[in-house]
């Protein structure tokens, strides 16, 4: 069984991509892409993305809609990961890396830099923290990187990098969602 969703904004807005019926993967919702892609405008256009747990990749496609260079998805599932490459070909998005890989493994190979990443981890899952830890480690952030990462409780801010900056934070229902900046020195 498949679900959808659609893209609500760019060049594919209006169409529809398909994510498998699965417990765990719950696509960010309209109204929070709504307000994250707002917070994103000024930098989305010839932006490098991440998409990390990718899932259905709706935030990922959504860059590419509103004109970002490329985007990476990694994700391990992989009924997930078809349906990532059957979107990809149903809306003709070349700009897009589809990788079949754990995340945090992914991470500690990583040799790219990108400049807007999306961490929607499986909720209760605690792998947040490693992934900030990770991208700390890694420098594989270009400088005045963008990090949104969302989350089913309060992030607690103290294990956040220190080189990132807090621009904004949001709840909408059971989700708390956030957007940090890369501050190189």
């Amino acid at each position: 069984m498949k679900n959808k969703i659609q893209i609500i904004g760019g060049k594919y807005r209006g169409r529809k991509i398909a994510f498998p019926n699965t417990p765990e993967l719950r696509p960010t919702p309209s109204r929070i892409r709504e307000t994250l892609f707002n917070w994103l405008a000024p930098f989305i256009v010839n932006a490098r993305c991440l998409d990390l747990f990718a899932g259905s990749g709706v935030l990922g496609f959504e860059a590419i809609s509103r004109g970002a260079l490329s985007c990476t998805f990694i994700e391990k599932d992989r009924k997930s990961l078809a349906m990532l490459r059957e979107n990809a070909k149903l809306l003709h998005a070349d700009a897009v890396e589809i990788w079949e890989k754990d995340a945090l493994l992914w991470l500690k190979q990583l040799a790219s830099t990108f400049d807007i990443v999306f961490l929607d981890p499986p909720y209760r899952t605690k792998l947040l923290s490693a992934c900030f830890a990770l991208f700390d480690e890694k420098d594989c952030l270009s400088e005045n990187a963008l990090i949104y990462f969302e989350a089913d409780e309060p992030i607690e801010l103290r294990i956040l990098p220190t080189t990132w900056q807090l621009l904004r934070e949001k709840k909408a229902g059971q989700i708390y969602y956030y957007l940090a900046k890369q501050m190189k020195v």
